[in-house]
This record gives structure tokens, sequence and C-alpha cells, in this order.
């Protein structure tokens, strides 16, 4: 069944364009097309990758547990051609499974790699189809550490032995297209953090880029700070697969003392190369081409980072 709500006004679209019932999310999720409400109207200089020589898709996986008829809203994006290639998880920010998202994925997928990400919010409800952040946290706060890991476990699985999800007859030979010897993870805002902690806990993680995600436990009082949970900055001295932080010097949630922290965490235990990257005159969410805090010169050199890095460890 399609689920997509696609944009219908050229300006975007209206918290009334979307009903969204409880039901719809418990059944399967529901897609969202378009930009995520509560991160503002896109800016012009939003990225559209094409999907030219790609196979993508709006897909569901089944979760880790059952969970009834509950299953995990995805996106795929592969290169349109025969053979095993190298796995990217991406990781959302708190705005969910949303255009930006699934343009990174076709942007990892330009550059040969099977691109999954998961919607680890839509047991509660669609993150990106809300109109302001007040909506969009308790749906955030209620994806724990457990279920995330367990979601990317999930995906795992999952691409190891995806079946049939529509792919023109042939394309895969039947064989599956995902090398589960070579499978990264890359995260951004919210979705960084578990790029640290996936790359520490989950074996079949290889290697990790973080894009600006906390590092340490936050104050009780603030957002995402109430679960009593593990930080990167806990499992640095234990991290043995290697994970690039790329973060910003103007960063008013991540302050530079707490990356140097990590940084120095990482330098002492000498486990692997991981480290932090700081870019300069950056704000948090500077790969966010669709936001204001887009930095397009520092996004440049870091995504040539990011895949410099999967390129070597992968």
């Amino acid at each position: 069944m399609d689920t997509t709500v696609n944009i219908t006004r050229p300006e975007g679209s209206e918290p009334s364009d979307f009903h969204l019932s409880r039901r719809a999310f418990g059944v399967s999720g529901l897609f969202f097309a378009g930009y995520a409400l509560s991160a503002g109207a896109a800016t012009a200089e939003a990225i559209t990758t094409d999907s030219d020589g790609l196979f993508a898709k709006n897909i569901t996986i089944a979760p880790l547990n059952e969970e009834g008829a509950y299953h995990i809203p995805a996106y795929v994006a592969m290169p349109a051609k025969a053979g095993k290639h190298p796995v990217i998880i991406v990781v959302s920010e708190i705005f969910g499974l949303h255009d930006y998202i699934r343009d990174i994925c076709r942007r990892f997928a330009k550059q040969g790699y099977v691109a999954l990400a998961l919607d680890f919010f839509a047991r509660k409800g669609n993150a990106a189809a809300l109109p302001n952040i007040d909506q969009v946290r308790p749906l955030v706060e209620a994806a724990t550490y457990p279920q995330v890991m367990n979601d990317i476990s999930a995906a795992l699985k999952w691409l190891a032995n995806p079946g049939d999800i529509g792919q023109p007859h042939g394309l895969f030979g039947g064989k599956g297209f995902a090398d589960m010897a070579r499978v990264g993870i890359t995260g951004y805002c919210w979705g960084g953090t578990p790029v640290w902690m996936a790359a520490a806990t989950l074996p079949g993680i290889k290697a990790g880029v973080a894009w600006y995600g906390r590092l340490e436990r936050p104050a009780r009082d603030q957002f995402l700070g109430a679960e009593d949970r593990p930080w990167p900055i806990d499992i640095a001295a234990t991290l043995e697969k290697p994970v690039l932080g790329l973060y910003a010097d103007h960063d008013q949630g991540i302050p530079v003392a707490s990356v140097q922290r990590m940084n120095d965490a990482l330098a002492a235990a000498r486990k692997t190369p991981s480290h932090i990257i700081v870019l300069d005159n950056t704000q948090h969410a500077f790969f966010a081409d669709y936001r204001p805090s887009y930095n397009p010169d520092a996004s440049k050199i870091a995504w040539a980072d990011c895949l410099d890095w999967f390129k070597k460890y992968l």
C-alpha cells in the first residue's frame, strides 16, 4: 500500500493538509513527501539529487522483535546495476524521514552505496509532518536508546536478506544487493549520537561518520535528557570501530569544550583512528542545505571527508 503524503502546493504544505491517524502509523507508518514542516520553509539552496541510474523506493521493514502489524517505514536507494554494494545506514535529525534524508540516501547511492534510512519515530507519529518542535519532541523522546539500536539491528537483518522489494526483474540476479562485510553508518544532529553508539555496540557496523551529534549526557531539564543511557563520551575508551566526527565551531548546543573532551578521550584510548574535525565558521546543522544554517563551503569539505572515510574503512 502506498502511504506517501505528497505536497500539492507550490509553496509547500500546511498542517491542515495532513490528516494523520494513529491507526495509519500503527499499521505501516506514513511516508511524508517534502521537507519537515517544523524545520521551516526550505531555502533556495536545497539540493535535489535525481534517481537517474538508481533504484530508490519507500519501503517498510520488520522490527527486530515482533510488534503486531507494525513495520518500520524506511527509504532505500542504490545503484541500478547488478551486484552487491557497500552499505550506509543514514540516521535522521529529529525531523524524521523526509526529503532531505532521502536526498542524502540518493547522494550515497550515486557514489556506489546501498543507502538505507529508517523512521525511528513512526511508532508514535510522523515527525516530518508535525508543524512545530513542541509536537515533535514527544515522538523523539519516545525513541529510546534500546529501540534505536534494535531498529538499526533490524535494518542490518533486513539488508542481509531483503527479498523482493519491487526491483526490476533480474536487476540483482536474485542474490541480494548489500555487501554485509562493508557496512557503515552516518547520522545528522540527533542522528549523530547513534552513529557513535552503533559503532561501539553493533558487530555488523564497520565504520561511522557522525555529524554534530550530542556527545555527553545533557542536563535533566534539557531536550532528550531524561533517559538513563550511555553517551558517546562513555564509550570512547572502548570504541574499536573507526568513527569520524564532523562538528561545528559555533554550535550552540554542543560546545567546543565537549568536542575537545571527546577528542581527548579517543586519543587517550588509542584503539582506532577515530577523531572529530571541527569545521570553521559553522553552526549546528551546517550540512542541512534546506535550512538557513547551511554552509556550502564547509559542507563541501565535510562531504569529501565523509566519502574518503568510508572509502578507506569499508
